[in-house]
């Protein structure tokens, strides 16, 4: 690991190829979310701000569904795991917010942690095959459309960094913690 900075969050590559550098702001993105949502018990992970619905174990169990999604089924074509294939998606399409409410910490977070895990591997194991220009084995929409690796890679930062400025504001509402 290169430079890390106070909060133990890598910093990405200043001179690095196209590869480490997405994948270096992806971490740095990653990073953040957990230490956004570190030392919170079950209240901190369920608090939301008035109007919003969102919470910190709501972020956490969507990012992990979101992990699994782009780098299991999509880019590989392979089941995402569980708990998302046994989930009545249509009886509830926002299950991972929802569901969240009702899990413990340790369970939140090791399932986030798990699915980061799953798709670092599966990110080496497309650069092995294709690079950056592979594309995803399954389309994930319904236009036939398939993605690049790099596509992917911006994707996954835009979502974290967009989800990451939620994470601000309700950890700033639960104990007062600010930064980036």
């Amino acid at each position: 690991m290169g430079v890390v900075d106070e909060h133990g969050r890598p910093q990405p590559p200043l001179d690095g190829d196209e590869a480490a550098t997405l994948l270096g702001f992806l971490d740095l993105q990653r990073a953040t979310l957990a230490w956004k949502t570190a030392g919170l018990d079950a209240d901190g992970l369920r608090f939301s701000i008035a109007p919003s619905t969102v919470t910190l174990g709501g972020l956490l169990k969507h990012m992990a569904l979101v992990e699994s999604l782009w780098f299991s089924l999509w880019l590989h074509g392979r089941s995402p795991g569980p708990p998302w294939e046994t989930v009545d998606w249509d009886a509830d399409p926002d299950w991972a917010w929802h569901s969240a409410a009702d899990d413990p910490p340790e369970d939140l977070r090791a399932l986030w942690d798990a699915a980061v895990d799953r798709a670092r591997a599966a990110v080496t194991e497309a650069l092995a095959d294709g690079g950056l220009a592979r594309a995803a084995t399954v389309p994930p929409w319904d236009d036939d459309s398939r993605p690049t690796l790099r596509w992917i890679l911006v994707h996954m930062i835009e979502e974290y960094a967009r989800h990451n400025g939620h994470a601000d504001l309700i950890r700033e509402s639960i104990d007062g913690r600010t930064g980036e």
